[in-house]
């Protein structure tokens, strides 16, 4: 069984295979938070980009945890110079046998600016393969691109994706993503932590269910959608 929490903005949480995994950890100043850093203690954390919003907590979750940080070589750089040995730099396309399973970086439409100005590198998604064999698309920060339908044809079983616009993908290139995706359960994030991104994720579900044949999981911060 498989656990994947939505603990707000683009925030997740995800156990697999007695793993515990946070992706993009931004507690402390989300106003959308369900907890807070010191309340939860991941194995691993990814960084998809270096965005404030996504690198959040990392450096002293891992400090606190000894969390491995999984991220592209420009963060794991960057992070390094912060004090940080726990680290794994991966890259777009490439993947890596984690004990957690098979994780891959899949192209993000996106910036990755670190707080401090310095460069980020490439923005990434994850694509990950459990060991118990589902697969898991979390694009994080994106806006459409046509590759999403390459991503599809690998499987999925669960994909989350960002609804909130303005920074990613609106509602509308959503539901043209879910579309290439062809996920069986589709999670929306990235939306309702500011007024920027205010949408209701209720009438995109009906959208994309009337539309597909893919399942909606609406969950409020801090739900979790077991598969």
């Amino acid at each position: 069984m498989n656990t994947l929490t939505w603990y707000g903005h683009a925030t997740l949480g995800l156990e697999t295979g007695g793993h515990q995994l946070v992706i993009d950890p931004f507690f402390t100043g989300n106003p959308a938070a369900s907890t807070t850093a010191d309340k939860v203690s991941p194995d691993f954390i990814l960084v998809s980009h270096g965005h404030g919003d996504h690198i959040g907590d990392a450096i002293w979750i891992s400090q606190r945890t000894g969390a491995l940080v999984i991220a592209n070589h420009e963060i794991v750089t960057w992070l390094a110079q912060q004090g940080l040995e726990k680290l794994h730099g991966q890259h777009l396309g490439g993947g890596h046998q984690h004990p957690f399973g098979y994780l891959k970086l899949t192209l993000a439409l996106h910036g990755s600016m670190l707080p401090d100005g310095s460069y980020g590198g490439n923005p990434a998604g994850f694509l990950l393969s459990t060991n118990d064999g589902k697969k898991i698309y979390m694009a994080q920060d994106t806006g459409l691109f046509g590759d999403m339908k390459l991503i599809g044809e690998e499987g999925l079983d669960v994909a989350v994706i960002p609804i909130g616009d303005n920074y990613t993908m609106g509602p509308d290139d959503a539901l043209r993503a879910v579309k290439m995706l062809q996920p069986k359960t589709v999670i929306p994030i990235h939306y309702n932590t500011f007024d920027l991104l205010n949408q209701d994720a209720t009438s995109w579900k009906a959208r994309v269910e009337a539309e597909t044949a893919t399942k909606v999981a609406v969950l409020k911060p801090g739900e979790s959608f077991s598969f």
